[in-house]
Formats: C-alpha cells, sequence, structure tokens
C-alpha cells in the first residue's frame, strides 16, 4: 500500500510503499476513504508526543470501507462504510464498562501508537467496540472530522460542560477544532463568541454564524468576551493547549462558569502559570477532555441526519497524500482558516 511515513522529526513525510495491514483477532481492515491532517498530527510530527516511535505512519481523522476482517468481528461485513474515534478502546474493561472509554488503560491511537491513515489501508483494533457506520448522507471528507475535531468538541460541549441553550460559549481558537465547537454550539442552541489571533479566521467564523468574533492580537479578549456577553461566558473552551488562551478562557468567564481544555499541552506547554485567583474567586469548573467514546456516535450523527448542523464548511482543502507534510508545516504559523483533508491517495 502507498503511505507517508514519518521518519525524521520536522521533516517532510516520506512516501513508501509499505505491505498491506493483515487484520489480527478483532481487527478490520479498512480501505481508507478520507483522512483529516489535524494539529495534533503536527504535536507528532514535531517529536512533542512521548507515544510517538519512528517510523510512524501518521493520520487519526479517518472514515473508511471494510476490505478484510479479522477472527471474532460480528457487526461489520465487507464493502460496510465507518468512522471510528480516534482513541480505539478496548471495550472490556472497567472503565469502558463504565462507558469512560476515552480514559481505556488498553487503548491505541493510530497515528501515535501505531501506524495511522496516512496510507491506502489502515487496521482497526476492536472493530466491534469502536466502528459505527458512515451514513450514506455524510461526505467521507466531511466525515473524517468525526475521528477527532468533531467528535472532541461534542463530548466537550454536551459530556463535560454540559451546555445548554441560551448560555453563551466562549471558543478560543478558531481552528478545526474551534471551528466544530462553533457550529455545534449553535446548533445546541447557545450564542458563540470566537476569538483568535488570525483575522482571516475570525472572517471565516462570523461566516459560519459566530455571533461574534474577538481579535485578541489588538485587544484584551477576556475583557471584550465579559462585554459582548454581559458579564462573561457561561462556557469556554480552549482549542490550542497554550498558556495565553487558557488564561483568556479563564478570565472570560462569569462566576460559576465552566471551562473545558480541548487543545492539547505539548512541549514547553505541558506547565502552565494559570490565575488561579480567578478559579478562586469565580468558583469557575476547570475541565479537560480529549477524544469521546463511541457511544456518543449516535447522539451526534442524529443531529447531522437532521439538518441541524451543516459541518461540510469546515473543510476548505482536500488535498493528496503528497501534500501532507505541507499542511504539517503550515501549523508552525498560524494556518488558514477550515482543515485540510486527505482524499487522493495515489499521488
Amino acid at each position: 500500500m502507498r503511505a507517508a511515513q514519518l521518519t525524521a522529526w520536522r521533516q517532510p513525510l516520506t512516501l513508501a510503499t509499505l505491505p498491506d495491514p493483515t487484520p489480527g483477532p478483532g481487527e478490520v481492515v479498512l480501505r481508507v476513504l478520507a483522512c483529516g491532517v489535524c494539529r495534533s498530527d503536527w504535536h507528532a510530527w514535531t517529536g512533542a508526543d512521548p507515544d510517538v516511535e519512528l517510523p510512524l505512519v501518521p493520520g487519526h481523522e479517518f472514515c473508511g470501507e471494510v476490505v478484510a476482517l479479522g477472527t471474532g468481528v460480528s457487526r461489520w461485513r465487507l464493502g460496510d462504510r465507518v468512522i471510528a474515534p480516534f482513541i480505539l478502546a478496548c471495550g472490556r474493561c472497567g472503565d469502558c464498562a463504565a462507558g469512560h472509554q476515552t480514559i481505556c488503560a488498553n487503548q491505541q491511537v493510530p497515528g501515535f501508537t501505531r501506524n495511522g491513515a496516512f496510507a491506502e489501508l489502515i487496521a482497526v483494533p476492536f472493530a466491534d467496540t469502536n466502528l459505527t457506520a458512515l451514513p450514506d448522507s455524510l461526505p467521507p471528507h466531511v466525515a473524517a472530522g468525526l475521528g477527532c475535531r468533531v467528535t472532541t468538541a461534542w463530548q466537550a460541549l454536551v459530556g463535560r460542560a454540559e451546555l445548554r441553550p441560551g448560555e453563551w460559549l466562549a471558543v478560543f481558537g478558531g481552528g478545526g477544532v474551534g471551528l466544530s465547537a462553533l457550529l455545534l454550539g449553535r446548533a445546541l442552541g447557545a450564542r458563540v463568541v470566537v476569538v483568535d489571533v488570525v483575522e482571516d479566521k475570525l472572517t471565516h467564523a462570523k461566516s459560519l454564524g459566530a455571533d461574534a468574533v474577538v481579535n485578541a492580537a489588538d485587544t484584551d479578549a477576556a475583557e471584550a468576551v465579559r462585554e459582548l456577553t454581559g458579564g462573561g461566558a457561561h462556557v469556554a473552551v480552549e482549542a490550542l493547549g497554550i498558556a495565553a488562551t487558557m488564561t483568556g478562557a479563564m478570565r472570560s468567564l462569569r462566576k460559576l462558569g465552566r471551562l473545558v481544555m480541548i487543545g492539547m499541552p505539548a512541549g514547553e506547554h505541558t506547565a502552565m502559570t494559570l490565575p488561579m485567583d480567578v478559579l478562586y474567586s469565580g468558583q469557575l469548573t476547570l475541565q479537560g477532555t480529549r477524544g469521546m467514546p463511541a457511544w456518543r456516535y449516535p447522539s451526534l450523527l442524529s443531529l447531522i441526519d437532521g439538518g441541524h448542523v451543516d459541518l461540510s464548511p469546515l473543510v476548505t482543502r482536500t488535498i493528496a497524500l503528497s501534500q501532507a507534510s505541507d499542511e504539517l508545516a503550515a501549523f508552525d504559523r498560524p494556518a488558514p482558516p477550515g482543515v485540510a483533508v486527505i482524499t487522493d491517495f495515489a499521488t
């Protein structure tokens, strides 16, 4: 199969022909239909993620068609089109039994702990536990985001913050997961303000229905959010994993506000200095989130199938496998609006 391998930190991916994967017990092999290029892939590319060992095929936002079945797989057949969360939980441990698959101790993560989907084929473990049928109404290039960005935002808003209709949601970071939070927040009945430092991203967020946008490059973002929302947001999501946006998000909240950290802190950002006086005096709730358990797919897909949210504007670029390196390198600076999805694995 054709694949793009990470063979050296911060270097262009190596296009290579690798052996086709074969499914082990409980696994399926998918022909990859689409795979997103995510900021988390950039963390792996830079060497900031300790789980990554070279060489490795990146890619964790994927959907595909079942082309091979391992022993013990009962829910899937050849030709089925499916999606999967990027955290592939075992489905057998105590945490999985309690519905907390994202903290499964036996989890496997494509593109980080095993080869991912920057390739024509991918083997997916624990298939019966993790895979969900891809609705016919959802094009593969849009469905790719349901492996990470969209699902992570859904878990943050529904599973962690419990966002309610009529509340103000402040989104710090207008990248893929931030735009997902914007679209889903609006669908849930919230009013949304998006904060970023790139004017093009803010213009794009406004075109997608943001009630307000704030450019943190030329104003005190937290103060601006408090003024726009009449005292502060009820919920804030932080989508970059850095101290500046965490601090701004905390300060943007009204008392008893809830903050969910979606952004992945890596490298120098794994330790932060935060305004804990704001946490104390505002009686805030701070939570982290990572991924989404597979059992939450039905509620999200119902929202999409019902026409309550259109995710297609998230994808602004469909690219070839050979262009993935350029998209990874673009995260070194403010990236262009929207997300890139690999749909051509032959070139």
